[in-house]
């Protein structure tokens, strides 16, 4: 199947050719996503900048950081995204125990504290938007305030990322 918007072939408009190259140092290449994302070079050069932060530059454990990714991933049936986490995921350690877990609805008993507890705050925050009271609460045992901060701002931009994919039929 393909994308709902047409991709634009990397080197193909020169105007395109410093984001580009901006996405190619932090990402290696110029994937689907973002050629779809140079439709729009506001759009794409903003994306890549938040979504750099966000991956390469937060506070969160690497581990950490993938399983939300891949939660936000099956929460919201975008294939494409954990697909692309996977490999990510495995350098970071994370098991294939944890990755199939991620998978069940109640996730079950395969995660340490600090992980059950972000996993909870990516459900809440994926399937209602609204976090409660009690579970922030919880987390700040756990995070202090720019780990809070990163957190959040992880499961908001993966939620960001992964409704684009999904929206626009981008890898399925």
């Amino acid at each position: 199947m393909s994308t709902r918007v047409a991709p634009v072939e990397p080197g193909s408009r020169p105007e395109l050719a410093g984001i580009e190259r901006a996405i190619r140092a932090e990402r290696g290449r110029v994937s689907l996503l973002y050629q779809v994302l140079l439709n729009s070079a506001p759009i794409a050069e903003g994306w890549e900048k938040m979504l750099t932060a966000v991956r390469n530059r937060s506070s969160l454990p690497a581990g950490l950081r993938e399983l939300v990714i891949l939660r936000v991933a099956v929460l919201n049936h975008a294939s494409f995204e954990f697909d692309a986490h996977l490999p990510h995921a495995g350098r970071a350690g994370v098991s294939a125990q944890k990755i199939d877990a991620l998978k069940d609805d109640r996730l079950g008993d395969a995660f340490e504290l600090k992980e059950q507890l972000a996993l909870e705050l990516t459900d809440a925050m994926t399937r209602e938007v609204h976090v409660p009271d009690a579970l922030f609460e919880r987390l700040r045992g756990q995070f202090d305030d720019r780990g809070l901060v990163d957190l959040v701002a992880t499961v908001a931009a993966y939620n960001m990322v992964s409704r684009f994919l999904v929206a626009l039929k981008i890898g399925k």
